[in-house]
């Protein structure tokens, strides 16, 4: 089953995707931000292209684990979202994923860039946001801040 992953910020949504044993996570595309419409409508479309049986959507805790505003902000609009889709929809959390992403994005470039392309960090944040739930299922481990557990 191919898993979908967001990255939910105020100006864009960073997506990845799994391959369609559930192991291996890759960046997908940067969705800009709309209205929850457009933004659903647009995931919804993924989530039927891809054949996605789940969506993990990252969630913003606060370095010592608490549920700060966008952290709730994040969790009203997966609530939201979980009402539009035919799939489960479970929060993972998100901590350290930017810095992660930004690490990864400097190690294989070849070439300095001025400006790093904030798109592509989104889509790379959501693929660490990815991997870290395909590993943790692979583990055995649970997360309990899931809106679903992801088992249905």
């Amino acid at each position: 089953m191919r898993v979908l992953a967001l990255d939910v910020g105020e100006r864009r949504i960073g997506v990845a995707i799994s391959d369609p044993s559930g192991t291996i996570a890759r960046p997908l595309q940067t969705l800009a931000r709309g209205s929850r419409e457009e933004d659903f409508a647009a995931i919804a479309a993924l989530v039927a292209e891809h054949g996605v049986g789940l969506v993990v959507v990252g969630r913003p805790l606060s370095l010592n684990g608490t549920e700060g505003p966008q952290a709730r902000r994040v969790a009203r609009y997966a609530e939201a979202l979980t009402a539009t889709l035919p799939v489960p929809v479970t929060a993972w959390d998100e901590r350290f994923t930017t810095v992660t992403a930004e690490e990864i994005l400097r190690q294989t470039r070849r070439k300095k860039r001025r400006a790093r392309d904030k798109g592509e960090v989104d889509a790379v944040a959501a693929a660490v946001i990815l991997q870290s739930y395909l590993d943790s299922q692979n583990s055995g481990f649970q997360d309990s801040s899931g809106l679903q557990d992801g088992n249905g």
